[in-house]
């Protein structure tokens, strides 16, 4: 398994032309996200779904450091899919790959190729009155049986303050972040099954996971 200072040092001596906010995020993010444990949730030849997958970096990662056949990204910023379609323009063979710009509601039909779809920090900057409805939307596209991963900021934790004072110096908004417990209600409403839910603090950012599965309707 990769360690945080190999996967910087890999994002770092990657060149794009994205903007300097967006090359500060694809470099550095590491030091506040745990990527790194969500490669363990990646199957041998598994296709994955990176849902607000940013400028790519995420998935360049899952292309590098896990055994990922296939992946799709999804981003409701054109800016940000040029990113990303750069960033991966940069690495030598990396795996089959698709980003595309959606709308945040509508997701495409290949989702129902996946085995393995990820949220990473994408749930709090959906409206907290549209939450529901886009978790319900996502699990109406997916295969039963398939795996999707949930990491998101912990609103029941005091350090919440810092992702909130985060996403208002970099994306200029407050995020609708939610508790453990509140989005364990919501992915259970939408339709899917808890199979693992584990918490964890890196810097001052307090992270969740869901583990969830899509049951059959």
């Amino acid at each position: 398994m990769a360690t945080n200072k190999e996967i910087i040092a890999f994002l770092k001596s990657k060149s794009t032309k994205a903007g300097f906010i967006d090359t500060l995020k694809i470099r550095y993010r590491p030091l506040i996200c745990p990527f790194d444990e969500l490669f363990k949730f990646v199957t041998p030849n598994a296709v994955v779904g990176d849902i607000g997958c940013g400028s790519g970096q995420f998935s360049l990662l899952l292309s590098k450091f896990t055994p990922v056949k296939k992946i799709i990204g999804l981003e409701i910023s054109d800016q940000l899919v040029k990113n990303a379609q750069e960033l991966f323009a940069s690495e030598k063979n990396p795996v089959e790959h698709t980003f595309r710009v959606y709308d945040g509601q509508t997701f495409p039909d290949d989702l129902q190729t996946c085995d393995v779809l990820f949220l990473v920090d994408v749930l709090h900057h959906v409206p907290a009155d549209l939450q529901q409805n886009f978790l319900n939307a996502l699990a109406e596209k997916m295969n039963p049986g398939a795996t999707f991963i949930l990491k998101d900021i912990n609103a029941a934790s005091p350090l919440v303050v810092f992702n909130k004072l985060h996403d208002l110096v970099f994306s200029g908004e407050i995020g609708k972040e939610r508790s453990l417990a509140q989005a364990s209600a919501m992915v259970e409403k939408a339709g899917f099954k808890i199979i693992r839910t584990f918490k964890q603090t890196t810097a001052v950012y307090p992270h969740y996971f869901l583990v969830l599965q899509k049951v059959p309707a």
